[in-house]
């Protein structure tokens, strides 16, 4: 694994190692871009993919889905919907599935915020109503892997808020995951997915209700499906791949470090795992075990395609520089491997889910603890929150003066209305001050 010095050569070297792409910057390799070519005649770029795909779908509906599920999937689909019934899993994963399930279900009861309503002036009240979405997509995807977890994540905090209906779509009808969008509680499952399952979701088709907001990550054509659909419904955010960002001390097992680091690896040839220390004996050890580690994953290409590519230990000079290189990062996921992690913690600005100390890895917040996993990337959480119960409500303002409290107000109303040259506005106000 690649280990750098900061002080060899310079923070704004090491800031640029740590500055990674935008979930739109990142290219194509050419035997996805010689794919694209055979479907569409043409070598286009990812969003002149998904911009012809969702706007086929907008204009065609199951026709354009169908079309594009069997030229992209190689799957003929007539009736997407998937049937719940009866579904058969190992005992001890469904049993592992409900404390999962459950634990999700207590942490996210705990964020629902309240309507509330206060008095102003003679029996005048100003409020807000926080009032759930009506009906919510969510996005599981296929690929070289099953989420389950993904399943619970998105539709536990959803079925909390109160959402009356919930959707989901995956092209991967794996039993594992229609048990868990059984057990959390969906409503209806269609097995496409793509660009044009995040299109149908948006704007609706004969078979796919139009839905309120679209959560759940994906790949790049998803995530610029999601972007492009913003503004005709709502989403949750723009991810990109996975990351993790450790800080170690000389107190830390170079062999859970390493274990971590590959946790995310093993996600995605784009992942990115870093390491920032104050060890350079540690960083060593570090990238030893890496090596080690990587022999025995089955997922070891993909694990090691991400190391090769977006693996890094920096060796900074102080931990004070760690948590600066951090919060310049804003890291998905940051373990703080050392020895006081609680002391770190108010230092900590920008981070999608913190982890403190050797008994709080990355992958216990990913099954089981109970807070979300669905999480910014790709620096983002410098603004965007993690997926949450408030993701799926809305707040609407109340507004109640009586007639006396209004025309004690009236005067500045109108003299604001003016100011800004919309007289119709200070008119409204005149209008009951004349039959008080």
């Amino acid at each position: 694994m690649r280990i750098v010095n900061s002080s060899k050569i310079g923070r704004e070297a090491v800031e640029k190692f740590l500055t990674k792409k935008a979930f739109d910057e990142v290219e194509l390799s050419p035997k996805v871009r010689a794919a694209n070519k055979k479907i569409f005649g043409e070598d286009l770029s990812a969003i002149e993919i998904v911009r012809r795909i969702v706007s086929d779908v907008r204009k065609f509906g199951d026709a354009a889905v169908i079309d594009y599920t069997k030229k992209i999937d190689g799957v003929e689909l007539e009736n997407f919907a998937v049937e719940l019934g009866e579904i058969e899993i190992d005992s001890e994963i469904f049993a592992s599935l409900k404390v999962a399930a459950e634990n999700i279900r207590r942490f996210h009861v705990e964020q629902l915020p309240k309507s509330w309503i206060t008095y102003r002036g003679e029996n005048s009240l100003l409020g807000q109503a926080v009032i759930p979405l009506e009906r919510v997509g969510v996005y599981v995807p296929g690929g070289t892997a099953a989420y389950p977890s993904s399943v619970l994540m998105n539709i536990i905090p959803a079925k909390v808020a109160g959402v009356r209906e919930i959707i989901m779509c995956t092209p991967n009808a794996n039993k594992t995951v229609l048990a868990a969008a059984k057990l959390a509680g969906v409503d209806k499952i269609f097995k496409i997915g793509g660009a044009q399952a995040v299109a149908a979701m948006a704007f609706g088709t004969e078979q796919i209700p139009r839905v309120n907001k679209i959560v759940g990550p994906g790949n790049i054509f998803v995530t610029l499906a999601k972007k492009e659909v913003y503004g005709h419904c709502d989403i949750d955010m723009l991810a990109g791949p996975s990351e993790i960002l450790i800080i170690a001390d000389d107190t830390a097992n170079p062999v859970y470090a390493a274990a971590d680091l590959l946790s995310q690896a093993e996600h995605d040839p784009l992942a990115c795992s870093i390491l920032i220390t104050t060890s350079q004996t540690l960083a060593e050890k570090i990238s030893a075990q890496v090596d080690a580690q990587l022999k025995n994953l089955p997922r070891r290409e993909i694990a090691a395609a991400a190391i090769e590519r977006n693996g890094l230990i920096v060796v900074a000079e102080t931990l004070d520089e760690a948590i600066d290189l951090a919060n310049f990062s804003a890291p998905e996921h940051l373990e703080l491997l050392i020895q006081e992690p609680f002391a770190l913690l108010p230092k900590i600005k920008n981070a999608g889910a913190i982890f403190l100390g050797a008994y709080s890895p990355e992958p216990l917040g990913d099954y089981l603890a109970g807070p979300n996993h669905v999480l910014p990337t790709g620096g983002t959480a410098k603004f965007f929150s993690v997926l949450n119960v408030e993701t799926f409500l809305k707040r609407t303002s109340l507004i109640s003066y009586t007639q006396k409290d209004l025309l004690g107000a009236a005067a500045d109303i109108i003299r604001l209305a003016e100011a800004e040259g919309l007289h119709a506005h200070a008119e409204a106000i005149r209008r009951r001050e004349e039959f008080s």
